[in-house]
């Protein structure tokens, strides 16, 4: 992964969140934070490139609003961009909250990104230390931003660069006062671009530290992932956009398949959440476009 490429998948996924905060309603998962992580020329060139791109996604929309780049980019942005960012950010922090109630003191975010958690509860920063795991270029990128634009960064926050799809080591997280404790995992966006086996040695590796309770919230998509078209043709723009980054999506799963693999790692799945529960949960009863995408299901697991 490059600089320019970590870089960009960031900010585009801090500018859905941050178009959501703004201008949708109701609010799936409010992240108020993102917005002050982009500057204005980001916002504007996503923005432009996104409108720009309206013919590769939908040629019918592209010349229904071709006169109206707004729409356009409502369109994009509410069908392609955000549904299962936004919607897999609050099921995690939901069951996170949770797992805080019942004695949770680390959360490791692993493909942080841009993620704000950690500036959106302070009144967490005493009670549960985060690990912010990413790409070292990401993590740059990150601290420089968060520099750029003034903000300082919580006290229980830690950053630990890392390229964990090739080998987790909790050498760094130890250095960073990491403890043998219950600790709550996430691994978002993530597992569709690793291998079976990548995504089973992972696994391993993070459970094998930390003590019975402990969790993990991810999501993965479905045996339908190379096949499902979706709405408006998604799931394969999603495919071939992965593919045409240089970071193609490599794995999809049944059910009974993933619940192997975590009974190896000595996990249970708690919770599955399934598109269509998805759609029931987090997006019934809209007036606008966003709708919950096809073949991508959540998953929160403990350890035994």
């Amino acid at each position: 992964m490059k600089k320019n490429e970590s870089s960009l998948t960031s900010l585009v996924s801090a500018f859905g969140r941050a178009y959501h905060s703004k201008y949708d309603s109701p609010k799936i998962f409010d992240d108020f934070f993102a917005m002050k992580l982009l500057t204005q020329r980001d916002y504007r060139n996503i923005k432009t490139n996104m409108v720009n791109g309206i013919q590769f996604f939908n040629k019918d929309i592209a010349e229904k609003f071709k006169d109206n780049p707004d729409e356009i980019l409502k369109w994009i942005t509410q069908v392609q961009l955000s549904p299962t960012p936004l919607a897999r950010a609050a099921y995690c922090e939901s069951v996170l909250q949770n797992e805080i109630s019942l004695g949770v003191k680390q959360y490791v975010i692993l493909g942080a990104g841009f993620d704000t958690f950690s500036m959106r509860h302070p009144e967490l920063e005493s009670t549960l230390e985060i690990f912010e795991i990413d790409h070292p270029s990401t993590q740059q990128f990150k601290m420089q931003r968060l520099n750029e634009v003034d903000i300082n960064k919580p006290r229980n926050l830690h950053f630990i660069s890392m390229d964990f799809t090739e080998m987790f080591s909790y050498e760094q997280l130890f250095e960073k006062n990491f403890k043998y404790e219950k600790t709550f995992f996430s691994l978002l966006g993530v597992s569709y671009y690793l291998t079976k086996d990548e995504l089973s040695s992972l696994l391993d590796q993070l459970f094998a530290n930390v003590p019975t309770g402990s969790s993990i919230v991810f999501d993965y998509a479905d045996e339908g992932l190379f096949e499902e078209k979706g709405l408006s043709n998604r799931v394969e723009n999603m495919v071939k956009m992965a593919a045409a980054s240089g970071e193609p999506m490599k794995s999809c799963y049944a059910l009974s398949e993933l619940e192997k693999m975590l009974e190896k790692s000595g996990l249970l799945i708690y919770e599955q959440v399934t598109p269509e529960k998805v759609e029931e949960r987090y997006f019934s009863n809209r007036s606008d476009y966003l709708t919950a995408f096809e073949s991508i299901h959540y998953v929160h697991a403990v350890k035994k």
